[in-house]
């Protein structure tokens, strides 16, 4: 497949992109507003020149943030225009951002020639920034056109996704060739890169960024002074972050276990998907078990045994709350989250058996003993029993994760060093 094939199944397909954001807005009523910026028609007023940052949803915006701030700080003549695909991450943007008039942000068009023209004639960035694995050949064949150079920042690419990019080599190829910088986390996917047609002289192993996350001193303190309202200082807290559709009835049958041994124990669940809150909460209920959502403001009692992350924004603040963390999208084949928010934070991780996304920052977390794996329920409920009950192995393995962030700080250096020869 080449990209003039590529282009023109893209525009056949278009029925089914309208049938998927209308199937979507069902769940989700933003996928339903400001559909215009999608094609490229009615973008708001926008400052010209500066740096434009892609980040698709979400995690990406968060793992931005960092990046996106030293840019402010690194260029304070230059606006930063962030774009995003989903309602949760333009959401997470604007919160991030509020307070900072040289950001200015919309969805990211679909990649259609015409629609990719019009965005960046619209914004005329001096430089494009993608963050991670979102790749768009004729968004970025028109930068390729108008001269913009395009990074791909904190790049990850999998041994799976590197054979479904190579069955279209005639896509892929021309695309890579096209970019002028890939800020990678690995030596092993900058091969990738660079056999899938990447320019050597363009690949740079930086590391992750990820392991550049600061963590406000307050988070903790005012995390502690919460759990002192809830009257629950004493109380064993353990949180299941990032779940997916799937996951919920194992963390839910591991929580009925766990309370066998520890009936105080307390649970925060916090889905990955806002408009699957509701069904999640509703899931609990059926379950028995006695729950509070987080929007609701009501207190945590000493009855409560679950308690619903519903709201956005929050989930650093979360798991400070929490003595152990399991990090979701792992109990089932969707390749995991990042295990470094809780490792950041001082916690002690688990997860699931997929983390096909995360390979070597969990390889990295196992081999220090920062990680545990589990792979059903009565593994999990196991595995927080026993952090629970050991104290002391649970700081170890905090210890452990704390070490492993400061060992892999420096990627957002070099990548802001690869970026400034670029702007220059």
């Amino acid at each position: 497949m080449n990209r003039t094939l590529y282009t023109l199944l893209f525009h056949l397909g278009l029925p089914l992109v309208a049938l998927r954001l209308f199937l979507r807005s069902r769940k989700a009523p933003a996928y339903a507003r400001r559909i215009k910026e999608r094609f490229a028609f009615g973008l708001p007023p926008m400052r010209q020149g500066g740096i434009w940052v892609h980040a698709v949803s979400v995690g990406e915006s968060i793992a931005a943030a960092p990046m996106v701030r030293a840019l402010l700080k690194a260029y304070p003549q230059q606006t930063i225009t962030l774009t995003c695909m989903t309602p949760t991450g333009s959401e997470r943007i604007q919160a991030l951002f509020a307070n900072e008039p040289r950001i200015q942000h919309c969805y990211l068009p679909y990649d259609l020639p015409w629609a990719a023209g019009r965005f960046l004639d619209h914004v005329r960035p001096r430089l494009g920034i993608i963050m991670e694995t979102e790749l768009w050949p004729n968004h970025i064949h028109q930068c390729a056109r108008r001269g913009i150079p395009v990074v791909l920042a904190n790049a990850r690419l999998s041994e799976r996704s590197a054979r479904g990019y190579a069955r279209f080599a005639g896509l892929t190829r021309p695309m890579l060739a096209e970019m002028n910088g890939f800020a990678v986390q690995t030596e092993a996917e900058a091969q990738r890169f660079r056999d899938l047609g990447a320019r050597p002289e363009c690949v740079t192993v930086t590391g992750s960024i990820k392991f550049d996350l600061t963590i406000d001193p307050q988070l903790p303190v005012q995390a502690a002074h919460l759990r002192e309202q809830w009257q629950a200082t004493a109380r064993p807290v353990w949180i299941a972050a990032s779940t997916h559709a799937g996951e919920d009835e194992s963390i839910l049958a591991a929580h009925r276990q766990l309370l066998a041994s520890h009936p105080q124990a307390l649970l925060i669940l916090v889905p990955r998907h806002p408009e699957r809150f509701d069904s999640v909460h509703e899931l609990c209920r059926q379950q028995g078990f006695d729950t509070v959502r987080r929007s609701s403001g009501q207190p945590v009692t000493a009855t409560t045994t679950v308690l619903l992350g519903d709201t956005m924004g929050e989930l650093l603040f979360l798991y400070a709350l929490a003595d152990c963390a399991f990090v979701g999208g792992s109990l089932v084949p969707n390749g995991g989250h990042n295990l470094l928010e809780p490792a950041a934070l001082g916690k002690p991780v688990l997860s699931g058996p997929h983390l096909f996304n995360f390979l070597e920052i969990a390889a990295m977390l196992r081999t220090a003993g920062a990680l545990q794996q589990a792979s059903d329920p009565a593994a999990l409920a196991k595995a927080v029993q026993h952090l629970f009950e050991q104290p002391d192995q649970a700081r170890r393995m905090a210890e452990a994760g704390l070490q492993v962030m400061k060992a892999n700080q420096g990627a957002l250096q070099r990548l802001l060093a690869l970026i400034d020869r670029l702007v220059a």
